[in-house]
């Protein structure tokens, strides 16, 4: 196993290489129209540790729908393969922590941005 599927094994609890790129999992997602390249290719791309997996929109783009993940006939979490991502690309950057209880009117912001928040900077 490559090292970036490793890293996406240990955050997602995914083994990358169970996916044989059928792409049922792209031709189920709703935002294809906005991402650069398709789900199914970016797990490729992660399989054959090309470091451009982490360069492509489409970890930012998911919603997490989960849509992937129903359709996957592996059982792979494709969501969790890309939060994963998500994750690796913030590490890389240096990204600090953020303490949620210092965000000033934390009551006024939408609970899934500050639980997006939580999920990418409270490890």
């Amino acid at each position: 196993m490559n090292e970036l599927a490793e890293r996406v094994k240990e955050i997602s609890d995914q083994n990358v290489y169970s996916c044989y790129l059928c792409g049922n999992c792209s031709a189920g997602c709703m935002f294809t129209d906005e991402m650069d390249t398709l789900p199914h290719q970016v797990i490729a791309l992660v399989q054959m540790e090309d470091k451009d997996a982490l360069e492509k929109n489409t970890s930012w783009i998911c919603a997490s729908c989960f849509v992937c993940s129903v359709r996957c006939p592996r059982g792979l979490d494709v969501a969790a393969i890309m939060e994963a991502l998500r994750e690796i690309k913030i590490r890389e950057r240096g990204f600090r922590k953020i303490d949620l209880r210092k965000i000033k009117d934390i009551e006024k912001l939408p609970q899934i941005a500050i639980t997006a928040a939580a999920q990418k900077f409270t490890w």
